[in-house]
């Protein structure tokens, strides 16, 4: 890393209405860096590299690329001055190659000999030492290779400033691992990167530096090698964090739920569960690991009733529940909380306010024609004390709070059912430390009241450290199951990938 300052943002002030996103933030990032930016949720860190990649324009402010100002007017200029944003979702076209993707709207790629092209693309992979096949599709792409593509795209465009959100969301621990040695080479050649992450332990990993934010202001801007996730963490919350996660011991009672060769497909007729075979126990939280799209999502739905399942049983209470839709689940008796990876969408109802997004839960429980509110509000300004939500008011539409407060209003409501069973899907996923360990107490809870837990994520250490046990999808099998306290993320990892493994006895 050289003392070279290669992109500088000062004074930087962005504000949507009455919300104050960016207050005179000042960051800097050096030629050959890998620079990590922290905050927590709403600290404003998406909205400033937003604007350092032309998304957004800063109400106020410089950015500089070197010594000169420039101004971004889209994310076309950015690219202009070098600037290029991996997104943690991958925008790139399944039907096409990687070389198609890559020269995707870039000005005269059509015009220029193929053979070219190929040899341009060969000679940027190598350079970075990205292993890519240019003509292989993309839906033959494992997920590393899909995430290769896309660092590839903005490289060949011209970039030498990287902006990664989330870059290891998705990745196995072998997978990321090879991105860090991808991420250094491009440091080494002059590149400087920007990595968006919550994972401290990368952070400590992988990055040089480390600029934190707090309520879209600047707080510092530390050496990595000089400091620890402990620090990093009470810089970012402004006070003293405990980063422990408990897993409370809780002697494991019943079978609560029996899945059995469990069979499912898409609307393409592609096998998305295949046999899927495994028990929940009263008081015991089973975790879910594995790459995205191996059909985590799938499971969750099927066992709730929302997916449509081919063969094989959902026993309860020795009832095959397969067949039967959520309420019809709950007319049995059957208290069963779903907690969706899409909030929004599946979860709560966006343009509702909590009341009303508690009555959808509530209402079968409800006697007479009119639906009484009253004791919802007293319950819903109960959660916003117990779990801190911030909201203007149980009035206000859930929509307009941050991630981390529409997840404790969906968790919030999901628990206050007490139910037998609890699924949730990525529960922490973009949340920030603190909210992330509310989640984790709210879920040890359960788990000490005797309710059965499955608890699909995708921080490994967080598997490790919550779960009683570990089961591990790839490609819609269970490649195993083994008890957390006894196992490694290198193991997890090579399930993930498709390695199978001896399943425990339940």
């Amino acid at each position: 890393m050289s003392n070279q300052v290669f992109v500088k943002m000062e004074n930087i002030c962005k504000s949507f209405g009455t919300v104050r996103a960016n207050h005179n933030v000042n960051f800097q990032v050096n030629q050959g860096e890998i620079h990590a930016l922290l905050g927590e949720n709403g600290a404003g860190k998406s909205t400033l590299m937003n604007m350092l990649s032309g998304f957004y324009k800063p109400d106020s402010g410089s950015i500089f690329i070197g010594d000169q100002p420039i101004v971004l007017h889209s994310p076309k200029d950015a690219i202009k001055y070098g600037v290029g944003m991996i997104h943690q979702h991958y925008k790139l076209v399944e039907v096409m190659s990687a070389k198609e993707n890559i020269t995707l709207g870039q000005k005269g790629s059509f015009l220029i000999n193929p053979k070219k092209i190929t040899q341009e693309i060969k000679a940027v992979a190598e350079k970075y030492g990205l292993p890519i096949d240019p003509d292989k599709k993309i839906y033959d792409m494992s997920i590393g290779e899909k995430q290769s593509v896309e660092i590839l795209k903005v490289l060949y465009a011209g970039a030498n400033i990287l902006i990664m959100d989330e870059p290891t969301a998705v990745l196995t621990p072998q997978e990321t691992e090879k991105l860090f040695v991808i991420m250094r080479k491009m440091a080494e050649m002059g590149c400087a990167i920007i990595i968006i992450t919550h994972k401290l332990h990368e952070v400590m990993a992988v990055s040089d530096r480390v600029t934190i934010l707090r309520k879209g202001e600047t707080v510092t801007t530390v050496d990595t090698k000089s400091s620890s996730p402990k620090e990093l963490t009470d810089l970012m919350v402004g006070a003293q964090v405990d980063l422990s996660i408990d897993r409370p011991q809780v002697k494991r009672g019943l079978e609560s739920l029996k899945v059995n060769k469990l069979n499912a497909y898409d609307e393409n007729k592609v096998h998305v569960l295949d046999d899927i075979s495994f028990s929940m126990y009263s008081g015991e939280i089973l975790g879910v690991a594995g790459v995205a799209g191996s059909g985590q999502k799938e499971l969750c739905e099927a066992i709730a009733g929302l997916y449509p399942i081919t063969s094989g049983e959902v026993i309860y209470d020795n009832e095959n529940l397969v067949g039967h839709s959520p309420a019809e689940i709950i007319k049995k008796g059957i208290t069963m909380s779903f907690i969706p990876e899409d909030r929004l969408g599946m979860g709560l109802v966006a343009s509702m306010d909590m009341i009303d997004n508690y009555l959808i839960k509530d209402h079968h429980n409800q006697k007479g024609l009119f639906l009484k509110r009253k004791p919802i509000e007293n319950l819903c300004n109960e959660m916003i004390h117990k779990l801190d939500i911030k909201t203007p008011s149980v009035f206000h539409p859930v929509k307009q709070l941050s991630g981390g407060n529409i997840q404790k209003v969906l968790i919030g409501r999901e628990i206050e059912t007490n139910p037998h069973i609890l699924i949730t899907a990525y529960a922490v996923r973009g949340l920030d430390i603190n909210a992330s360990h509310t989640i984790y107490d709210l879920v040890n809870e359960q788990k000490k009241k005797g309710v059965a837990v499955l608890f699909i994520g995708e921080d490994l250490d967080v598997l490790l450290e919550l779960c009683d046990r570990i089961m591990v999808v790839c490609d819609g099998k269970v490649m195993g199951i083994v008890d957390a306290a006894q196992t490694s993320k290198e193991a997890l990892g090579f399930m993930m990938a498709g390695q199978k493994m001896e399943v425990l006895h339940d």
